[in-house]
């Protein structure tokens, strides 16, 4: 039976969304995740080694980022989604078959290598191809939904990661975490692909990076939206990782941080559902919502209750938002020949700006408390909407 015109775009969304939430769910449903520093401590290694392995794996994505994102402008997306996990799979299975140091260190170069190919890449794909059904204006929806799918998978994993360990130890653990990356692999060979694929004399990866970052340069409003992106995704990145030594400083039981952590990830959960009826914000209401949630934060987190770890959770929800619009912002502003590039840019300084605040973080956490630095922190947002509001008023004026 042959599609109606009015049917057969609607159809193609519906294959890309499917692909991609299943994507996006077994991409972050890795078992490893909660017990890979024990697997690293019980092989023997020093805390600097262990150290060594989390800057080896920051630097591999430094490093990568750029030009994968330029080699994603290059060469079909779709092909560089499926590889990426099959790279990470292999790191795995090393970490598994030779627990060393050394198998641990190419582990992590193979896992930083794969998630740069699918950064950059799975966002122009699915840009282009919603542009190609005519569904451009879903791209909000569908990335925040997206995320919401990679916050299940994170979930997901951490539960059965226990369970998997009680059973068969680091070996089923790593097996289930390989099979997730093959899964990964085998849903983006699903993805749809309508983007005319440069022929073999075409822009070299090398060109398509200047060409890209000559438009960042040229076009100020390219610039200002790529800038936006890790001024509102660094800070609360890097804060999650020590939420959980914020929330124990309330004074609750260890058994009971688990579950306020759970607490903040439902709300950055419902901050992903809700990308698609916030795109309509514009800029005054993005520069409302990250001063509103800058102050949600220094207030939850000075606090130091139940009640204040509720008003974190608030707080990253409205960030991760806050994210995936700064996200929507720059895709609807640049070409689609250098997509994958540029947004590769934007995740390169979101990675820089992070390493930043976990120095910040450090230097501030040397003489005062978590809530406190906490606080300390939500000042680069209201920053930031100060910026986006004094913009806004620019363009205003006649």
């Amino acid at each position: 039976m042959t599609l109606s015109p009015a049917r057969a775009p609607a159809t193609g969304v519906r294959r890309l969304t499917t692909t991609l939430y299943g994507y996006s769910f077994l991409d972050d449903f890795v078992l490893l995740y909660p017990v890979y520093a024990l697997l690293f401590a019980d092989t023997g290694l020093s805390l600097w080694q262990i150290s060594s392995l989390f800057a080896l794996w920051s630097i591999t994505g430094v490093v990568l980022e750029v030009p994968s994102g330029a080699w994603a402008d290059a060469v079909s997306r779709r092909r560089l989604l499926w590889i990426g996990p099959l790279l990470t799979a292999v790191g795995f299975a090393l970490w598994v078959l030779t627990p060393a140091y050394w198998a641990f260190a190419l582990g992590f170069v193979l896992w930083g290598a794969g998630g740069t190919l699918g950064s950059g890449a799975l966002e122009a794909l699915v840009y282009d191809e919603l542009a190609h059904l005519d569904a451009a204006d879903r791209y909000a929806r569908v990335m925040g939904r997206a995320r919401a799918a990679r916050l299940l998978g994170t979930m997901a994993s951490a539960g059965l990661a226990g369970p998997a360990f009680a059973l068969g130890g680091y070996p089923a653990v790593g097996a289930a975490s390989i099979l997730a990356c093959l899964l990964t692999a085998a849903t983006a060979a699903r993805f749809p692909e309508h983007r005319v694929k440069p022929e073999s004399g075409g822009d070299s990866w090398a060109t398509t990076l200047r060409t890209g970052l000559a438009e960042v340069r040229r076009d100020r409003s390219v610039r200002g939206a790529l800038l936006l992106i890790p001024a509102v995704a660094a800070v609360w990145g890097a804060l999650d990782e020590y939420t959980p030594l914020l929330v124990r400083d309330i004074g609750v039981a260890e058994a009971t941080v688990p579950y306020l952590i759970l607490l903040i990830w439902a709300g950055v959960t419902a901050g992903s559902l809700l990308s698609g009826p916030a795109e309509r914000l514009g800029t005054t209401g993005l520069a409302a919502l990250l001063a509103g949630a800058a102050l949600a934060l220094a207030v939850g987190a000075a606090a130091r209750s139940v009640a204040g770890v509720a008003l974190v959770g608030l707080a990253f929800g409205a960030f991760q938002l806050a994210e995936v619009l700064a996200d929507v912002r720059l895709q609807h502003r640049i070409d689609e020949s250098r997509r994958a590039t540029l947004t590769s840019v934007a995740s390169l300084g979101t990675e820089l700006a992070t390493v930043a605040t976990f120095g910040v973080y450090a230097v501030l956490g040397a003489g005062a408390s978590h809530s406190t630095v906490f606080a300390v922190l939500a000042v680069p947002y209201l920053v930031t909407a100060s910026a986006l509001a004094r913009a806004r008023a620019a363009t205003a004026r006649p």
